[in-house]
């Protein structure tokens, strides 16, 4: 007899005295737990600790509540640990992501999934994993391993992992469009987050702002009057939105991708999200990410978006040409247009220091060009690792060998987008989604000439977005070519 078996037997005994027993018994047990989180850790994390709980337990009854955790937590609490150690302080995003794996675990185990999906981009995720590792390994040979490292190197695998479970586990179309829109409301929530922050500590109080952020102290977060950010951190300078994000251009990073998911679904005859709320949402996300004023991401969804307005929905080029008509001639956005024309020529400080790491991380390129130096640190005490370019980070980390292993991915994901994209016109409930999700891959690549988030150490749950989404474009190219195969199997 399994253990929910047993357990529906003592709650629906016809003996009531066995039944109030055990209603007695898990009452008296959740009461202990509760009182021990009040008196260590005060009725706002005890009532957190609880919520965490029955949602776990919803979690492993339910594969897409787990996916809603894990993308809730990437949107609105990306950098929240939890308040106490075990022998390193877990992140609200290992656990989300650790219940979303032991789910699948036990699909596989009861056998409720017997087939075992790879797709033809499988083998390259598959292969560029493995060169992370031997780079990982080789790089142990100059630098000390450390905890910190091991443990966001095992988070890094973890987030490339969750291309196979996407794959494996968002099999129809339902499923497919219930977690998209779940990302898009959560992207939604982090961008009105950000206005409604930047909007009180630009007009009203920024001593609200800064007590209101330095509240996630607790979980983890930075605290005090560095949580509002500025350009250049000079308070002189126009602020910069963050939402929960801490840093303006992770914030842009997250609506990048996701406005380029979200705004094929204009085109849509039955969009995810009805047109009469999906155009404020797409709005304020954009918004959101102008007040970010990250260069990088505002050109990332703009090449995203002018790529799908080329090649299949021509109408949003009136849309994209009104967009950038408003912001040049807008007093509003004048900050935002001159810290762009300076970037442009050169001439603002953070542009000379991202010139300057470009030129550090050639240096060390050329020095390690094959396998990189590893994850943990260089070997030459005039280098490092870091450069605002994931391109040029991934060759450092694991070389031209490593990088190269990356384009071949994303070589094989772009070339059955292309010969996919005849099959996806046929199937017009699903091609909007199908356009959105491979937009969201192509902002964040383009993003990633200027910044390195979706492959960094340090920024766990950006990679784990990338990944996420990158399985489940891959999902939903698999629906499309298997209704293709269908159909002309008839």
């Amino acid at each position: 007899m399994s253990t929910n078996d047993l357990l529906y037997r003592i709650f629906t005994s016809r003996h009531r005295w066995l039944t109030a027993l055990a209603t007695l018994a898990l009452c008296a047990a959740l009461a202990l737990a509760t009182g021990y989180l009040l008196a260590e850790f005060g009725p706002i994390i005890a009532g957190a600790g609880l919520a965490a709980l029955f949602l776990g337990l919803w979690m492993l009854r339910d594969v897409e509540v787990a996916y809603w955790a894990v993308i809730g937590v990437v949107c609105l609490l990306p950098f929240a640990s939890f308040p106490f150690e075990i022998g390193f302080t877990p992140t609200l995003l290992d656990a989300a992501l650790g219940a979303l794996f032991l789910v699948w675990a036990l699909q596989i185990a009861t056998g409720a999934q017997r087939e075992f999906v790879g797709t033809p981009l499988g083998l390259p995720i598959a292969v560029f994993a493995l060169l992370a590792v031997g780079s990982f390994v080789f790089g142990l040979a100059h630098a000390p391993l450390t905890s910190y490292v091991l443990r966001h190197f095992a988070e890094i695998l973890l987030s490339v992992a969750l291309f196979f479970l996407v794959v494996n586990t968002v099999r129809d179309g339902g499923r497919l469009r219930r977690i998209v829109r779940a990302l898009l409301l959560c992207a939604f929530a982090a961008a009105a987050l950000g206005v409604v922050l930047y909007v009180i500590a630009d007009r009203i109080s920024d001593e609200f702002v800064i007590r209101a952020l330095s509240a996630l102290g607790r979980l983890g977060y930075p605290t005090g009057p560095g949580v509002l950010r500025y350009i250049r951190d000079d308070p002189q300078l126009p602020m910069r939105a963050t939402s929960t994000s801490v840093d303006p251009n992770v914030l842009g990073s997250l609506l990048n991708l996701t406005l380029g998911i979200g705004v094929p679904q204009l085109f849509a005859q039955r969009p995810l999200i009805r047109r009469r709320y999906l155009v404020p949402m797409l709005g304020t996300m954009a918004l959101c990410l102008g007040l970010t004023i990250s260069r990088g991401s505002l050109v990332g969804v703009g090449v995203a978006l002018a790529v799908v307005a080329t090649l299949r929905y021509r109408k949003l080029w009136l849309l994209l040409l009104l967009a950038l008509a408003l912001l040049l001639v807008l007093p509003q956005t004048q900050d935002l247009v001159a810290h762009f024309v300076a970037g442009l020529r050169g001439e603002d400080l953070a542009t000379q220091m991202r010139f300057g790491e470009y030129k550090d991380a050639l240096i060390l390129i050329g020095r390690y060009p094959w396998l990189g130096v590893g994850f943990a640190g260089s070997p030459d005490i005039d280098t490092y690792i870091g450069v605002a370019n994931v391109y040029l980070l991934i060759a450092e980390e694991m070389g031209l060998v490593g990088l190269t292993g990356f384009l071949v991915v994303m070589g094989v994901f772009f070339t059955r987008f292309w010969r996919t994209r005849a099959l996806a016109a046929a199937d017009a409930e699903l091609e909007p989604l199908w356009w959105g999700l491979h937009a969201g891959i192509v902002g964040a690549l383009v993003g990633g000439v200027f910044d390195h988030y979706f492959f960094n150490l340090d920024f766990h749950h950006s990679v784990t977005l990338f990944w996420l989404v990158v399985g489940l474009a891959t999902a939903a190219t698999e629906m499309v070519r298997g209704k293709g195969r269908d159909e002309s199997a008839s």
